[in-house]
């Protein structure tokens, strides 16, 4: 019990993280980098797709319901990969039936990370500025279950 006291006065004693403002301009340039990976998804436009990602992308979702050996299964996918499925159209819609957002969630020197939902996923990104320009490193995405 006086183990549990000198462990909540410890934490409540420490200093709350400091929590710089993000950059509004840095913050701008994420959410054009998202909505560009999103919208051109979207759209079936691969070179608004492409725009947004490095060239190393990994994208991965947690596999769920596959074999029992498989612990720990990933579905992966590269960036050519997402280009060749924006292609196809795999995404296509209609503009008056699009509803998505991204949010920022953190930004520290040349990292980010972003959240983009649709109906159809949610994805989370970290992001990296390279020079002015900010793109998707790594993506984990998790597939909505569909609406029967």
């Amino acid at each position: 019990m006086l183990a549990a006291l000198f462990a909540a006065a410890a934490v409540a004693a420490a200093p709350a993280p400091a929590t710089t403002p993000m950059d509004p301009a840095a913050v701008k340039a994420i959410e054009s980098a998202a909505y560009d990976y999103v919208d051109g998804q979207l759209e079936g436009d691969p070179a608004r797709v492409a725009r947004s990602l490095h060239p190393d992308l990994a994208k991965r979702a947690v596999r769920t319901g596959g074999d029992a050996d498989e612990t720990l299964a990933l579905r992966r996918m590269t960036k050519d990969e997402l280009v060749d499925l924006t292609k196809q159209g795999v995404l296509k819609t209609p503009r008056d039936q699009w509803s998505r957002s991204v949010r920022v969630l953190d930004i520290t020197g040349n990292a980010a990370v972003a959240r983009v939902e649709t109906p159809w996923f949610v994805d989370y990104f970290h992001l990296g500025r390279f020079g002015e320009r900010w793109v998707i490193v790594n993506a984990l995405w998790y597939p909505k279950p569909r609406e029967r």
